[in-house]
C-alpha cells in the first residue's frame, strides 16, 4: 500500500479564501501553472473535498500533491476544508452543512463548468453533496468519487475505520437511523436525475474502503460511470505519479 503521498511535499496554495467566519471554513485556491489549449470545451473548476473518515486529525494539506498536479495540467482547483469529527465542532450537520456552504459560495463565482472530486470520506461528501442539490440548481456539473464510502449503511456494518461512521452521525444517541438514511448516498437521489456526470474510480485492491461500495452504488444507480481499476489501491487514485493518474483527467474532461 502507497501513503507517501499523504506526506509529500507541495507548492503553496497561490491563496486561501474564507466561506464562513470558522477557522475551518476556508478554501485553499492553485492557479494552472499555464493555459490550457482553447480547443473544445473549457476546463472545469475542480474542487478537491479530502478523506481522512471525516476526522480531526486529516486536514485537506494531504490533497495538496493533487492540487499541484492539476494546476500543472491545466485545471484550476480549489481545496475546500471543513469541520470534522474530534475537533468539537464536526460531525452531524457541521461537516456537511460546511461542505455545502464551500461548494455554493464557488458556484456562485463560477460561471464556467464544475467538477467535485472527492477521495474516500471525501467522495461520499462530493456524492452526498450533489444528491441533496436544491432550489432547481444543481452546485455542479460533474461529480467524481475517488474511492469514495458511497454505502454508508455497509460501511457503518463492516466498522470502516473503528466505526467512523457512527462517529459522524452519533451512534447510540437518537436519531441516528434518520441520520443515517439522509447522508447515505444509497438512499438519496442519484445526481444524474438533475443533470450531474457522475463518475467513480475504485481500485480492487483497496484496503481502507472496499470496491464493493463503490459497485454496490453503480449497481443501484446504471447510469454511474464506473471503473474498477484492478490492482489499485487507496491512494493511487490521489497520486500524480500514479499509473492512474490518466484515468483522473479522463474522467474530469469527458463527455
Amino acid at each position: 500500500m502507497t501513503t507517501d503521498v499523504l506526506d509529500r511535499a507541495a507548492r503553496r496554495p497561490d491563496r486561501t479564501e474564507s466561506y464562513g467566519p470558522l477557522p475551518d471554513q476556508v478554501i485553499d485556491r492553485f492557479e494552472p501553472d499555464a493555459a490550457p489549449e482553447s480547443a473544445g470545451s473549457p476546463r472545469p473548476l475542480v474542487v478537491l473535498l479530502h478523506g481522512g473518515f471525516w476526522r480531526q486529525r486529516y486536514d485537506r494539506t494531504h490533497l495538496h500533491p493533487l492540487a499541484e498536479g492539476l494546476a500543472a495540467s491545466g485545471f484550476r482547483v480549489a481545496v475546500p476544508e471543513y469541520r470534522r469529527v474530534g475537533g468539537g465542532a464536526g460531525g452531524f450537520p457541521a461537516t456537511f452543512d460546511d461542505v455545502v456552504a464551500a461548494l455554493r459560495t464557488l458556484r456562485a463565482g463560477e460561471p464556467g463548468p464544475l467538477a467535485v472530486v472527492g477521495h474516500s470520506a471525501g467522495g461520499h461528501l462530493a456524492v452526498w453533496s450533489q444528491a441533496v442539490a436544491g432550489d432547481g440548481k444543481a452546485l455542479a456539473d460533474r461529480v467524481v468519487s475517488l474511492a469514495g464510502v458511497l454505502d454508508l449503511a455497509e460501511a457503518h456494518r463492516l466498522g470502516l475505520s473503528s466505526g467512523a461512521v457512527g462517529e459522524l452521525l452519533g451512534v447510540g444517541t437518537p436519531g441516528f437511523d434518520e441520520r443515517l438514511a439522509s447522508t447515505d448516498p444509497m438512499e438519496l437521489p442519484w445526481p444524474g436525475s438533475h443533470g450531474v456526470a457522475t463518475v467513480l474510480l475504485h481500485g480492487d485492491a483497496d484496503e481502507e474502503v472496499p470496491a464493493e461500495l463503490s459497485i454496490r452504488y453503480a449497481a443501484r444507480h446504471p447510469g454511474t460511470e464506473l471503473h474498477a481499476l484492478a490492482g489499485v489501491g487507496h491512494y493511487e487514485l490521489i497520486d500524480p505519479r500514479s499509473a492512474v493518474w490518466p484515468v483522473l483527467l479522463g474522467s474530469l474532461t469527458a463527455p
